[in-house]
């Protein structure tokens, strides 16, 4: 019997509790595999609060980023064998010892990159692999601002702009964080708050053209006009996805190759910053939501 967090019903980090599921057999086109660690990710707190719905409804086993060893396949799977080191960063149900995934959602770990560091980087480092390289190309001529310089995907996006030559500002809420962003790759990092980033940036830049969204960390984005871009200059505003960028095989594959060969090439270092036991879930989100982490967050089966 595996162990895995099951939410039963929203609310807090209180509703996140262990127990015991009894785990089938893998089917036709999945795979099963026993999880070295999981990512935490803000998605999670999404979906524990019914900002975003499961698609299974309640109960729902949440997390979306894991990696571990194949222990066994079902049919139809030719490109896993027991034994196999894989990741994923978007199937449902994460938080557990032990899980079926979808074999279409895996990846094989490459050698030199630790299941702990596959866990840790395949959803954070594939949303900074799109919004820099697919979003918006960003290149020696791009001056960017990344909000939660400190979080996360934040650490590797300022590693990886700064790999494309970018100039790269970020934000942060303490000087530690401050002081962590400026070791990976921010060459200006403004206290949000005691400083107003606004005017710190117009004076930096000179202005921003191109707004991407990407994430609810601070509350949903409110409505707003958007004739404010016009009236502005033609300002561009998107809200992507990962998992749009990743929809095909090709598209995961590609991405994720990226992220592997930036990670194996040192541009990008993968900080683990926080580790927790997966029955401690409850606490992993608390800290994560009231800005006590930094970096990356793993919870460990």
């Amino acid at each position: 019997m595996a162990q895995a967090i099951v939410v039963r019903e929203l609310g807090g980090p209180e509703v996140l509790k262990m127990e015991g599921v009894t785990l089938a057999a893998p089917g036709p086109g999945e795979v099963q595999i026993r999880q070295v660690a999981i990512g935490l990710n803000f998605i999670d707190v999404y979906f524990r609060t019914g900002l975003y719905k499961s698609a299974t409804g309640l109960p729902f086993i949440p997390g979306k980023e894991g990696a571990g060893v194949v222990t066994a396949v079902g049919d139809g799977v030719s490109m896993f064998s027991v034994g196999d080191r894989v990741a994923y960063a978007s199937a449902d149900g994460a938080y557990a010892s032990e899980r079926n995934v979808d074999a279409s959602q895996l990846l094989k770990v490459p050698e030199g990159i630790s299941l702990e560091t596959a866990a840790a980087m395949m959803l954070k480092g594939m949303t900074a692999q799109y919004l820099l390289n697919q979003t918006f190309k960003v290149g020696p001529e791009t001056t960017l601002l990344f909000h939660a310089a400190a979080g996360g995907v934040g650490l590797i996006a300022g590693q990886w702009a700064k790999a494309l030559g970018a100039t790269v500002i970020g934000t942060a809420g303490s000087q530690e964080k401050i002081d962590l962003a400026l070791a990976h790759g921010y060459d200006h990092v403004i206290n949000y708050r005691t400083d107003n980033f606004v005017e710190r940036v117009k004076d930096l830049t000179g202005g921003r053209g191109l707004w991407a969204s990407f994430g609810n960390s601070s509350g949903p984005v409110d409505a707003f006009n958007i004739g404010i871009l016009a009236q502005k200059g033609a300002l561009y505003a998107t809200r992507p996805t990962l998992f749009t960028y990743v929809a095909t095989r090709p598209a995961l594959e590609a991405c994720a190759n990226s992220l592997f060969d930036v990670v194996q090439s040192n541009k990008v270092r993968i900080n683990i910053n926080q580790t927790y036991p997966l029955a401690e879930a409850g606490r992993a989100h608390t800290d994560l939501e009231t800005r006590k982490t930094s970096g990356t967050t793993l919870l460990i089966p």
